[in-house]
């Protein structure tokens, strides 16, 4: 596993910060969010890819497209 560098955790602190300002987010729009960054991190750990990114790629377009559906 690679070291936590300054962009890592720039990207966890963006997806806190983001995610703790969302307001009554819809169920769906947590379980995309949630099985989104699951499936982002498993993809770019497969791949040898950032993990942190790919959670948060996978995280964005999960929750957008559960927001969609509530």
């Amino acid at each position: 596993m690679k070291n936590l560098n300054i962009k890592n955790a720039f990207y966890a602190a963006l997806v806190i910060a983001i995610t703790a300002g969302c307001a009554q987010i819809g169920p769906k729009a947590k379980k995309g969010a949630l099985i989104g960054a699951g499936t982002g991190a498993v993809v770019t750990a497969v791949t040898g890819r950032n993990i942190v990114t790919g959670a948060v790629v996978g995280a964005a377009v999960g929750g957008g497209l559960g927001h969609l559906q509530d």
